[in-house]
């Protein structure tokens, strides 16, 4: 917010004239002159929208204004010394009256700062809906990164050997921005078992078409082994390519250089030296990505590659971001567990990020973050009961939790992490609804009491054994039905993988001219299969849903039908027959 035209200079420039003023002898005339000039300066700025903020800036003639005064300045030195040293001049008046312009320059700098924080807010209104419908795209510019925080080179000065491994290095994505939210979710090398696509499926869950335009999930991979690195590109690329190619999934890397030589860490806490170097490690991998993601969007959410997400998650997050907009806050929390499911706006993560790296060898993350809060709310003659008061007030706190910690081992080698938060609640496993009554048949075997009637009459999720090529699912109409649409969903927000794959929605026509004229091919919605079914769809991404053309008339069944051989199991979450 620049203010250096709107009164908050008038100090400096008072104690300027001030001492022009006690060596000079000035006429009355050429006091008014001389006020006229420091008015002018209060008043002539005015409040201007520049992008999504709004600035104070000069109004037209300001820079006239200011050669004026200075102006006005060097005619009363020169002046002085053509005038007889006893010409009488009213300092006092002229002292009392550049007091009142600076009081009403301060009074006006401290109204447009509250009506500033205001516009600021509305216009940063968190629209998961309708707002930012296009995101920009440049694949060629990157973040500014650490271009905005000077100081970096401070606390990493190895860095400066390689000031270009502070870039980072774009494996996936369109250079998606301006969004509401940002979503970052750094991953590491683990030894046993890798949570990241299952991660990432929990996010997408059931986003709808607009909250996908709205989001960025930025996967920062944590490593400089190349091999390990490629993988888990790879990895991403291959189970979630729609969203990779769509600009919702990015995925980063650092340079080799990034890291420092960490083997001569001090051991703090009682810790272990492979424990400081981890928790060290971790301060610079949370570091580097909020930094690329400062530019992004106008909200960022702290995740983990092991985690997975309630569902509606980022309506909760909207609705809770829009009732606290207009108050003060350093985050939302919208997890318990450590800095997992933390919300901050983006303007205040260089701060934040630069906290971090001055103390990224003393302490773990969060208790860093704590220390901010201590910072900015506490007072030492207050004891802690007003501490925690004051730091409350900072942090907002979500309930029920939206996130919820699943992995099993952690990214530090031999360490057992089992930790859930207690506020999240139990998961929506499957969807109900209320379908035509049918008979229903499988050549898949269910687990336990998961079985097939209890899914279609929206009771539970069907859970099936590894399916095989020409397994299927039957749905059998009690009477023949006209189907207007489906929808079938494979796996929940806990058991994700288990999908459908390569697997056809096929409807049964009751009609057999129907049927022939989808032999003949005169019918370009669907194509023939066996038994006198015909394809109307097929899953994709683990989601089967479409429309049924009205020339197909009655369907007397439809029909999942798996045309390859599967390494996981398969679930069925939700099951909708529109009739």
């Amino acid at each position: 917010m620049n203010t250096s035209w709107c009164g908050l200079e008038i100090r400096d420039l008072r104690h300027i004239i001030k001492k022009r003023l006690y060596r000079t002898q000035t006429p009355g005339i050429k006091q008014k002159f001389l006020l006229r000039c420091i008015r002018a300066k209060v008043y002539t700025c005015s409040l201007v929208f520049q992008g999504n903020t709004w600035e104070m800036r000069p109004r037209s003639g300001i820079i006239v204004v200011v050669l004026g005064i200075l102006g006005c300045m060097l005619m009363l030195t020169s002046w002085h010394e053509a005038q007889p040293d006893n010409v009488p001049l009213q300092l006092s008046v002229v002292y009392e009256r550049l007091l009142q312009a600076e009081q009403r320059g301060k009074a006006l700098s401290h109204e447009l700062r509250k009506v500033q924080v205001q516009l600021r807010n509305r216009s940063a209104s968190f629209n998961l809906t309708c707002s930012q419908t296009t995101a920009t795209r440049d694949k060629t510019a990157l973040p500014g990164f650490f271009s905005s925080q000077p100081n970096a080179l401070l606390y990493l000065p190895h860095l400066k050997r390689h000031p270009d491994s502070l870039k980072p290095i774009i494996h996936l994505g369109q250079g998606r921005s301006g969004v509401p939210l940002v979503l970052g979710v750094p991953t590491v090398h683990r030894q046993k078992q890798s949570y990241l696509v299952n991660t990432l499926q929990s996010l997408l869950y059931d986003l709808s078409p607009a909250e996908r335009r709205d989001i960025v999930i930025i996967v920062f991979v944590a490593e400089t082994n190349a091999t390990f690195v490629n993988s888990v590109v790879q990895n991403v690329q291959n189970n979630l390519p729609d969203d990779v190619s769509s600009g919702i999934i990015e995925v980063i890397s650092p340079s080799r250089h990034y890291y420092p030589d960490f083997t001569d860490l001090k051991e703090t806490f009682g810790d272990s030296k492979e424990r400081v170097r981890w928790r060290t490690k971790q301060n610079l991998d949370y570091s580097f990505l909020m930094l690329y993601a400062q530019n992004k969007g106008t909200f960022y959410v702290q995740l983990e590659d092991d985690i997975i997400a309630k569902q509606g998650y980022l309506e909760y997050i909207k609705t809770f971001t829009q009732q606290v907009l207009s108050q003060e806050w350093l985050y939302l929390e919208f997890s318990q567990l450590g800095f997992i499911g933390k919300l901050f706006q983006s303007s205040d993560l260089p701060m934040i990020v630069e906290f971090i790296l001055m103390f990224h060898k003393d302490k773990p993350i969060d208790w860093l973050l704590d220390h901010i809060l201590w910072v900015k709310a506490c007072n030492p003659e207050k004891n802690s009961a007003h501490c925690n008061t004051e730091k409350a007030k900072l942090k907002r706190t979500h309930k029920p939790s939206l996130f919820q910690h699943v992995g099993l081992h952690s990214s530090l080698q031999g360490k057992m992490q089992n930790l859930k938060d207690k506020d999240f609640g139990n998961l929506v496993l499957f969807k109900s609804h209320h379908n035509p009554p049918a008979e229903l048949s499988s050549s898949l075997k269910h687990y336990q009491t998961h079985g097939l009637e209890g899914a279609y009459r929206g009771e539970d999720f069907f859970w099936g054994l590894t399916p095989k090529k020409g397994d299927y699912i039957v749905i059998t109409f009690s009477n023949p039905q006209t189907v207007k649409g489906f929808l079938f969903r494979s796996g929940n927000i806990e058991t994700n993988g288990d999908r459908f794959y390569n697997t056809t929605v096929e409807g049964l026509p009751v009609y057999s001219a129907v049927k022939e004229k989808v032999e003949r091919g005169e019918l370009p919605c669907c194509k023939p299969s066996a038994n006198g079914f015909v394809v109307i769809g097929s899953f994709k991404n683990g989601v089967a849903a479409g429309d049924v053309d009205e020339e197909l008339q009655q369907l007397s069944a439809i029909r999942l039908l798996v045309h390859s051989d599967s390494d996981v199991w398969v679930l069925l979450s939700e099951i909708l027959i529109k009739v």
